[in-house]
């Protein structure tokens, strides 16, 4: 898509709930439909249609390319979920689509050949893989930040292998969405926070966290590039100033930031081309007392006229998927028409 779409999209304010999951658990068989590309594509387009945007979000489930990788090494299904690798693979996996990944895909060529809306896919971000693959990744990626290498410790041969065959994974998945009609990417790096990389180290250098994090975000950039398809980042992590400048040089369309961010501090970090997104905080919409209605139409309305004040392209939405939670479903939903009706 042309730049000037999102743009226009921020210019005539529009608002932009994550709302598919919310959606999906309204159907009572809303496991089988995950596993149904026509049925989820519909899905999608009835969350689009109800909040009347015109881009088709997906899921946001970020577990489906750890179990294609994880499979590919022999691991069985039902293991996938809190696998973790003790050493390091010997050998290149053939990587395949999961019938999940493929009713992904399914649902993404219902949008396109089917509807007029944007069909938007979804990935997880390498280091956030990463940080799925083992137990404990924070040590090595510590440890790497103090100078060792590859060479020097196995911790960190290992985590730099499986980096590598995440991102790879990444991609392959990636390139099914593209070849099913996305035109436009959601990648997701939450874990790329302050909580897996050290402040105290990012202060000295951000070399371990450009290698881990922005080198494959980089090759995911040109993926999508060459295919003529937009990247929408998205990281809802603990962050400090030089993490948004960083995320914000892979000159995404949409820069997605959690709740924990100021937004309109944060626009001087990030060029008036890139549309910056969210960030009510959705997570807690389940509870009135963490977040009553009041306060979400406060935070919409003050986060609305400050970033129309600094003037940096901005589409009101949640920090994250608005995920349904069980019976609280009305709560939920009635914040969620709350923001919709900020000016």
């Amino acid at each position: 898509m042309d730049r000037s779409y999102y743009l226009e999209l921020a210019a005539a304010g529009l608002k932009l709930p994550f709302g598919t999951h919310l959606i999906l658990h309204e159907y009572p068989d809303h496991t089988a439909i995950v596993k149904d590309g026509p049925r989820l594509g519909r899905v999608v387009e009835t969350a689009a249609r109800r909040f009347d945007v015109p881009l088709a979000l997906p899921l946001m489930d970020l577990k489906l390319e750890k179990e294609a990788l994880v499979l590919a090494h022999g691991i069985k299904a039902q293991e996938a979920e809190t696998y973790h690798f003790q050493e390091q693979p010997a050998a290149d996996p053939e990587i395949r689509l999961t019938p999940r990944m493929e009713a992904a895909c399914g649902a993404i060529h219902y949008i396109a050949s089917e509807t007029d809306l944007l069909p938007v896919g979804m990935g997880i971000g390498p280091f956030s893989l990463l940080t799925k693959l083992v137990a404990d990744p924070i040590t090595p990626v510590f440890m790497a930040g103090t100078g060792a290498t590859a060479d020097d410790e196995p911790e960190v041969r290992m985590i730099e292998r499986l980096l590598a065959l995440a991102g790879e994974t990444i991609q392959t998945y990636l390139a099914a969405q593209i070849q099913a009609g996305a035109k436009a990417i959601i990648i997701c790096e939450p874990a790329a926070n302050k909580v897996y990389f050290s402040p105290n180290q990012l202060a000295k250098s951000y070399a371990v966290f450009d290698r881990y994090v922005m080198h494959g975000n980089r090759q995911i950039r040109e993926q999508l590039k060459a295919s003529g398809v937009d990247l929408i980042f998205h990281d809802c992590g603990e962050l400090v100033d030089e993490m948004v400048r960083q995320f914000a040089s892979l000159d995404p369309a949409m820069l997605s930031l959690g709740s924990s961010r100021v937004l309109w501090e944060d626009a001087a970090l990030v060029p008036k081309s890139t549309v910056l997104y969210g960030n009510l905080p959705s997570k807690q919409f389940y509870s009135d007392e963490l977040c009553s209605v009041a306060r979400v139409r406060q935070l919409s309305d003050d986060l609305t006229r400050r970033m129309r004040e600094i003037g940096h392209p901005f589409i009101l939405g949640s920090e994250c998927d608005v995920l349904s939670v069980t019976g609280y479903e009305p709560t939920i939903n009635t914040k969620v028409t709350e923001f919709l009706k900020s000016p």
